[in-house]
């Protein structure tokens, strides 16, 4: 099992109401219609994984979870690998409920979307600058 541990912050335009996909961004600024995006200013991106984490990504073997936690709240989102998540984005990390892979995919088949989050815990989002704890689990 490998961990990693970062954090991002709330923003006053987070929505969580996308059904496919749940993304967190680098980015400072957020607008209504990135209806997935549930975090901002995160502080480490997939690309910034070292070579270990990567391999382990490319593993249908591998579950990752992801662990997104405020004001005592805490949500999980757990999907698989896949041999084509090359984890080489910058700017934003994705959990996607298909099998869709781009170098933004974090993982695919994940059990949650944006839309599946507690509504509480997507209220607490909304709070400009609120830190959100989060940790990437990979399981083999």
């Amino acid at each position: 099992m490998q961990r990693v541990q970062f954090k991002a912050y709330g923003h006053e335009n987070v929505i969580g109401e996308h059904e496919t996909t749940v993304e967190l961004t680098s980015e400072d600024f957020l607008t209504k219609q990135g209806t997935c995006i549930v975090g901002v200013r995160m502080d480490i991106t997939l690309d910034q994984l070292d070579s270990k984490i990567k391999g382990l990504a490319t593993l249908s073997s591998t579950r990752i979870v992801l662990r997104m936690s405020i004001d005592g709240l805490t949500e999980e989102v757990t999907g698989i690998g896949s041999p084509g998540l090359t984890y080489t984005d910058s700017t934003s990390m994705v959990a996607r409920t298909s099998i869709f892979e781009c170098g933004r995919t974090l993982m695919v088949n994940a059990d949650k979307a944006a839309s599946d989050l507690s509504r509480d815990f997507v209220d607490r989002l909304k709070e400009d600058g609120a830190i959100i704890d989060c940790e990437l689990i990979y399981i083999t």
